[in-house]
């Protein structure tokens, strides 16, 4: 049975090494499972769940094992490569709206994610590679607009320049519902000048006149 201040069960877990660094988002079950084999060096952050078991035979009392927001983990982990200095993280449309924010680089609107596609700066059809500096979130209207087109050839303005995130901030991107104590977390591992950070910033900050100017 699983009990905590938070109810749904859906809430991830921030898996990190000893060192503090961030790796990768997991369920309560993962949790519980690397706590249950005593691999968790120390956790952090709010309590989300109580994961209770059996009863103790002996006093009466039901087991149980707390999961916390952040999870530091021992052992051997998953080898990315981002402590390489040459480390990129993989490219997936998921992770490309959410560095843009959802928002169309060529117009500025927001827009749901099955509205919006990949764009590639300079197409591949002249030479352009398909990894983070040139690819930005389009919505299909410009996106076809574009076409096999650079923008300059297109007559359309680039708003933004593309960047490959940092493994810290990709983390970031991969989150589902991200609380603030994970945030505060993950902050302290973006550059001093996060690029991501800066435009998120901004698309909270216009989405938040446009709201205002609604109202």
């Amino acid at each position: 049975m699983v009990s905590g201040v938070m109810t749904d069960l859906r809430l991830e877990v921030l898996r990190t090494d000893v060192a503090g660094m961030p790796i990768e988002w997991i369920d309560y079950q993962q949790a519980a499972k690397y706590l249950a084999l005593d691999l968790v060096v120390y956790s952090l952050g709010s309590r989300l769940y109580r994961i209770h078991g059996g009863i103790c035979a002996k006093t009466g009392l039901q087991s149980f094992v707390d999961v916390n927001a952040i999870v530091a983990t021992r052992g051997v982990h998953a080898d990315t490569g981002h402590r390489r200095p040459d480390y990129v993280p993989p490219l997936t449309n998921r992770a490309l709206f959410r560095r843009d924010s959802n928002v169309c680089l060529y117009c500025g609107q927001r827009f749901s994610v099955r509205d919006l596609s990949r764009d590639h700066v300079t197409p591949l059809c002249q030479g352009g590679q398909d990894h983070w500096q040139n690819v930005v979130t389009a919505c299909k209207r410009c996106n076809n607009r574009k076409a096999g087109r650079t923008p300059e050839g297109a007559g359309m303005e680039l708003l933004a320049i593309p960047f490959a995130p940092t493994h810290a901030e990709y983390v970031y991107l991969q989150g589902k519902r991200i609380l603030a104590d994970q945030m505060e977390f993950l902050l302290a591992h973006f550059p001093r000048n996060s690029q991501l950070l800066e435009r998120q910033r901004r698309a909270e900050a216009a989405q938040a006149g446009t709201c205002h100017t609604g109202g």
